[in-house]
């Protein structure tokens, strides 16, 4: 039996160059009107048993060469439960080589576990149904989709969250359902805390058009997001300028924005070491979030990163350092493997849906135990 292979659904992207019998040679289609791409998500059909080896092709000229090698495929039977399929990475081609054994006629396979726009809906009614939960759509994408926010909390602190300004980056939506089980839970101490001290606005999706289209960084316009908050515009950046234009009008006091890293097999955070007007205190904040986060979970770390900025010279395109320049907040920007983590590696998921969940958790009862210092 010869299989087939389609990406021709939500958030899909594969292009097949050759098929023979239960080996293909792939390619992934990059994002429209850019150069980027890196992120694939496609089906396969075929026998129980088959024993399948999908060449994907070309990543030299990929987004991030460096993310390849020592990454396994993320690999479903049930789109449910994701696990690591055997990968290999040949740097002189610059094809990564998948095998699997199939032990279901239907195989999905993608660049980390996807977060469908139908299950960011389904997250968006569940939390709106929550007494105290206002959900709001903030303006719309390009294409015409909700760029939602979902607010909640009495108190005076403004909390700002948001996820997947690179659509590809889905262990970032997957964080936040984590942060908004959380958040609506009236058990959970930490939230309550957090309500009472805070008002939260948070943005699960800010580019649901990337994000439909298998886009790995960019909106439909071709443009990077976290490249356009300094001057966001309606024609290339409609989703930047609506959540500048609502912080504008709250204020913010603290911000995260959740991302995912290509190369680095760390969970790590990056702040605004750059910005021209930072303070001591401000500084001081950020450090001590950081830290405790390191001491709350051993999925955090504080040694592998990116490196900071010199003074004066922090790049204000990006919402971290726009965000704590324009109002002084300690803002921050995390962000999540996409291999496994190197410090506590699981061989069969690596850094999986199921992790970014509790981890948002503990993001969160991180700032409930410094929220008066904040």
């Amino acid at each position: 039996m010869t299989i087939e292979i389609t990406s021709a659904f939500d958030s899909g992207n594969i292009e097949v160059q050759a098929i023979d019998g239960t080996t293909a040679t792939l390619s992934i289609r990059k994002d429209k009107d850019s150069e980027f791409f890196q992120w694939f998500h496609f089906r396969v059909t075929c026998a129980v048993g088959d024993e399948l080896e999908l060449a994907i092709t070309g990543l030299r000229e990929s987004a991030y060469p460096q993310g390849w090698p020592d990454y396994d495929a993320c690999v479903s039977e049930d789109r449910d439960y994701w696990g690591r399929a055997p990968s290999s990475y040949d740097e002189a081609s610059g094809t990564l080589t998948i095998r699997y054994t199939a032990s279901s006629n239907i195989v999905w396979f993608a660049y980390f576990a996807p977060y469908s726009i139908e299950r960011h809906h389904d997250l968006v009614a569940e939390t709106a149904a929550v007494e105290g939960v206002t959900a709001r759509a903030l303006g719309y994408s390009l294409e015409g989709q909700p760029i939602d926010c979902l607010e909640m909390g009495s108190g005076d602190k403004q909390v700002w969250l948001y996820a997947r300004q690179h659509p590809g980056e889905s262990m970032a939506e997957w964080w936040m359902e984590g942060a908004l089980e959380m958040l609506t839970d009236p058990a959970d101490p930490h939230a309550r805390l957090l309500l009472e001290k805070c008002r939260f606005h948070i943005i699960p999706n800010m580019n649901p058009d990337g994000s439909c289209r298998g886009h790995l960084r960019t909106n439909f316009a071709g443009t990077n997001l976290n490249r356009e908050w300094h001057a966001p515009t309606s024609e290339k950046s409609p989703e930047v300028l609506c959540a500048r234009d609502a912080m504008d009008e709250s204020g913010v006091d603290f911000a995260m924005d959740v991302h995912g890293d290509e190369a680095i097999p760390a969970v790590f955070i990056a702040g605004f070491e750059g910005i021209t007007s930072i303070t001591g205190a401000q500084l001081e904040k950020y450090h001590g979030y950081r830290n405790r986060l390191a001491q709350r979970t051993p999925d955090f770390q504080t040694k592998l990163g990116y490196p900071t900025a010199a003074e004066g010279k922090a790049n204000l395109s990006m919402s971290t350092n726009q965000l704590a320049e324009r109002f002084g907040a300690v803002a921050m920007t995390l962000e999540m493997p996409f291999k496994d983590n190197r410090d506590l590696p699981d061989a069969e998921q690596g850094w999986s849906p199921e992790r970014c969940i509790l981890l948002a958790r503990e993001c969160l009862a991180t700032l409930a135990e410094m929220i008066d210092e904040i």
